[in-house]
């Protein structure tokens, strides 16, 4: 049956049957053979020129007749193979379909010859494309500290949208996967895996390429992906880092069941004139077709790209145009652009909307009438949020949202989908189940057992292990060249060095390079010592008029409330996690190391300062919520009577000091 939607005609594959194939084909012919209202005879003898009734009207009749049988059986074909997919992925799919349309922007005859519904219309059935638990695979390239950042904000797009499974295929090099592999760990978002390929092994792949692009020779390893990825992958959507998607990540593997003959690529057209050369004078790209594709967003079709021998193309082609060209400008995109230059018949042409290429010389407007349309944004340059365009607002926004988004919404369950068993997953279920939700602090609770996002050297490092374990973590300003870590023998003692801190009211400030230059900023009023007008109590142990002339370092004892900010050794006990939000948490572990008898020694010659900035939304419920403020009141009872528990007497000294301040 024919599915006609408000004036545009469509075919819905799905509801087609092998039996109607012939009828549709005859539907075709009788539709095709009118003129002037009349049916052109089917008759061979009157197709025939020695016939007697031949014409020149009728040999036109006849060759447009025969032209309009190849379209039809072209069509046909078409249909039977969607039909086959259908039929083969109903089979296995039951009664738990879900649908996903696929949007092209070739017009509505291509629609029509390859018998899918277009568009995201409603009001027509869609074909299911995509299983309801199918499992998605992604491959990303990433290495270094800055992609590991960048990557972050593109799985979250990912995911915040997602209805599937996800495989992360990411190739990365030693920093970039201890980076990450501890934030998925920690991340513990369901039915999602990641698997590592080590970018290192790679080089030698590719690097006797010479490429001027900024990406280096990471820039490179797309080409490899067949090599790389494991034999039994069919299929894989490869992304660069700076993407951010703005739908369902299924619709663009749908895409996937539109490839024809030897179709292995899905790329979108390059949307700058890079590759016609026109940019500036003497301007020589790489060969390509027309305006060339972009990498950024790549559907590779494996399995098919393997039996073509596709290392053998891209190596063959890079040596011959090298040649000449001498190196790559834009990295693995000039050897793609190559390839298909002399082979046109891999790429499936993606509509431009998966791929809003932004930068300064691209004609990304063009592809797109409403911002709504959008599918995957592309910050292809190296200015980032700063490159031109009318709607770069709405994209910088549309960043920022999932930059700064909370990643703990993401640890959504897909309902219906097996997942495989997460021991730390149930762990956290059994804790979580143990507590009372009427508990007015139920949310204080449930807040020790989260496991939080963690992002290893979110800034740039370079670590070497040092010989005589003397390794420190800096959790704040503190200047290397002053630490006494050695001279202390914090290694084998149990000494807490502490870091006087001071403050500014002042949003801008000149940071005192020495102790002379801070004391005299201190005695004109532009520093204070911290928190001296709100908090005294949390910082006067430090005795900051002793500091002033202090040349060695000095010992001072635990009180009430003292929450100094601390250097300590790698094995100290740890932040009790009850306190997560405003208050009590540093108090607490002060309170911790004075009762595993930590000597507090304040550090002569260095010095920390806090710079002013809006109130945390943790102080701000303290400050207007009576229930905050019981809650926590509670939380401190508890972690006293925890504390004597663990230490007996020698902790009575902690619950005295409360009563009496």
């Amino acid at each position: 049956m024919l599915g006609i939607c408000r004036g545009r005609r469509k075919f819905l594959a799905a509801s087609l049957t092998l039996l109607c194939i012939p009828a549709i084909t005859w539907l075709y012919l009788f539709a095709g053979s009118l003129e002037d209202g009349k049916p052109v005879s089917l008759s061979p003898l009157e197709s025939q020129p020695h016939s007697p009734r031949y014409t020149a009207s009728s040999q036109r009749d006849r060759e447009s007749l025969e032209l309009r049988m190849r379209e039809v059986e072209e069509e046909n074909r078409a249909l039977r193979r969607q039909l086959s997919l259908a039929q083969g992925r109903g089979h296995r799919r039951g009664n738990h379909s879900r649908t996903y349309s696929m949007e092209e922007g070739t017009g509505d005859s291509e629609n029509l010859r390859a018998g899918i519904v277009a568009g995201n219309s409603s009001e027509c059935g869609q074909q299911p494309v995509v299983e309801k638990c199918e499992t998605i695979h992604v491959a990303i390239v990433c290495a270094g500290y800055n992609a590991s950042r960048d990557v972050v904000t593109l799985v979250k797009s990912v995911l915040f949208h997602r209805r599937n499974p996800l495989h992360f295929h990411l190739i990365a090099d030693s920093i970039a996967e201890q980076i990450l592999a501890t934030l998925f760990q920690t991340w513990m978002v369901p039915a999602v895996r990641v698997d590592f390929y080590n970018a290192d092994e790679l080089k030698s792949e590719v690097s006797w390429i010479p490429n001027k692009h900024y990406s280096g020779i990471y820039g490179l390893m797309k080409l490899v992906l067949t090599k790389t990825l494991p034999a039994k992958l069919e299929r894989v959507i490869v992304l660069d880092t700076d993407i951010t998607f703005a739908t369902d990540i299924a619709e663009l593997w749908a895409v996937f069941h539109k490839f024809k003959g030897q179709q292995v690529l899905g790329l979108v057209e390059n949307q700058s004139d890079w590759y016609l050369g026109n940019l500036w004078k003497n301007h020589r790209p790489w060969p390509a077709l027309g305006r060339g594709y972009n990498t950024g967003v790549i559907l590779l079709l494996l399995d098919k790209l393997r039996k073509m021998k596709w290392e053998q193309m891209w190596r063959l082609t890079a040596e011959r145009e090298l040649m000449g060209m001498l190196s790559t400008s834009l990295a693995d995109q000039d050897i793609f652009n190559a390839v298909i230059k002399q082979n046109p018949f891999l790429v499936y042409q993606l509509p431009c909307f998966w791929n809003v290429q932004l930068s300064d010389h691209t004609r990304s407007e063009q592809c797109y009438r409403d911002v709504s349309d959008l599918k995957v944004i592309h910050w292809n340059s190296p200015k980032k949020l700063r490159v031109k365009n009318k709607h770069v607002e709405f994209f910088r926004n549309l960043y920022l949202t999932f930059l700064e988004y909370d990643g703990n919404l993401l640890r959504r369950e897909l309902f219906g989908c097996p997942s495989e068993a997460d021991v730390n997953s149930e762990n956290l279920q059994k804790q979580l189940s143990e507590l009372d939700e009427d508990d007015l602090c139920y949310e204080f609770r449930r807040e020790r057992f989260t496991v939080h996002r963690t992002h290893l050297y979110f800034l740039h490092y370079e670590y070497e292990p040092a010989s005589d374990n003397t390794d420190v973590t800096l959790v704040a300003q503190l200047s290397m060249d002053r630490k006494s870590v050695i001279q202390l023998d914090l290694a084998n003692t149990k000494k807490a060095m502490i870091v006087p801190a001071f403050e500014t009211l002042r949003y801008r400030l000149s940071f005192p390079k020495s102790k002379a230059e801070l004391l005299s900023m201190l005695d004109m009023g532009t520093l204070f010592t911290f928190r001296y007008h709100v908090w005294t109590k949390g910082h006067a142990p430090t005795n900051f008029a002793k500091w002033r002339t202090a040349t060695t370092p000095y010992r001072v004892e635990w009180e009430a409330d003292f929450e100094p900010y601390v250097v300590v050794r790698r094995d100290c006990p740890e932040y009790d996690r009850r306190f997560v939000g405003f208050g009590w948490n540093k108090v607490a572990h002060i309170m911790e190391l004075d009762a595993q008898e930590y000597e507090f020694i304040v550090l002569p010659n260095a010095y920390m300062i806090h710079m002013p900035h809006a109130p945390s939304f943790d102080i701000t419920k303290f400050r207007s919520n009576k229930q905050y403020r019981i809650c926590l009141k509670t939380l401190k009872e508890e972690f006293q009577q925890d504390m004597s528990r663990r230490y007996g007497f020698a902790a009575l000294k902690y619950l005295t000091a409360e009563n009496n301040s």
